[in-house]
């Protein structure tokens, strides 16, 4: 809202906190945002095509794929896929960002939890 704007209806945009409700409900979610890029796409094509619980978001500059509990992401069924040699530091470089505990459990395993409770037996 422009000042202008502001001062036409002498409105506050911004809440005090004592007036902010959080949402308590526990999300499961988890994902990761790529830049775009052959990599990324092949593993976002390969990822929506083998779990019915992945959605794949392509924006201009980023491909962001999410998931319910949690994501595996195998490198070698990947490169199988890309046609060309995927490795899990690969995988990590194309990586912008993520949400939820990444683990990479060997050099051809990265899984991404979204319930904090599971990712207990890799810490």
């Amino acid at each position: 809202m422009s000042s202008t704007a502001r001062n036409a209806t002498k409105k506050n945009i911004f809440k005090a906190m004592k007036d902010i409700t959080f949402d308590q409900t526990i999300s499961h979610q988890c994902g990761v945002t790529m830049n775009d890029s052959v990599e990324a796409r092949a593993i976002a094509e390969f990822m929506e095509e083998n779990d019915p619980k992945v959605t794949v978001t392509y924006n201009p500059a980023t491909i962001r794929i999410d998931g319910e509990g949690k994501l595996i992401f195998k490198m070698d069924e990947i490169t199988e896929y890309l046609g060309r040699d995927m490795t899990a530091e690969i995988f990590e470089v194309n990586t912008s960002t993520h949400y939820g505990r990444m683990v990479r459990v060997d050099d051809n395993t990265v899984i991404l939890f979204g319930d904090m409770n599971e990712v207990m037996e890799f810490i």
